[in-house]
């Protein structure tokens, strides 16, 4: 018997780089994204359309900006929520990559999200 494979790693249009760990149509309440960004990259601004997205930080450290709000520090263990057709984007501002997870609910399709930047 043969080990399934494991997911690929892929760069996505926003600015980072997507494993994605769970997101099948069997399972549609979430979806868990591992994504990478760069040191000194930023993720274009974009939100997502009736989907609630919560970035759980591993590893790294970056600015996160959410709706309107103030720029946010976050790190190790941080949890962001960002409500559905809310704007979004995040800075790496450390020296290695910026790890986390994002978790979606309902999972994450890519026809709900929209690109904000010019």
């Amino acid at each position: 018997m043969s080990e399934p494979d494991k997911p690929s790693e892929y760069y996505f249009r926003e600015g980072c780089f997507i494993t994605e760990l769970s997101n099948t149509p069997e399972d549609p309440e979430l979806s868990v994204a591992h994504v990478r960004v760069e040191p000194g990259e930023t993720t274009r601004w974009h939100k997502l359309l009736a989907t609630t997205e919560r970035y759980l930080i591993l590893s790294g450290k970056g600015s996160v900006e959410v709706g309107n709000n103030n720029a946010r520090e976050v790190s190790e263990r941080d949890v962001v929520l960002i409500p559905p057709e809310v704007r979004q984007r995040i800075t790496n501002t450390g020296e290695e990559d910026l790890i986390f997870l994002a978790l979606c609910t309902p999972r994450f399709q890519e026809k709900y999200y929209v690109e904000l930047d010019d």
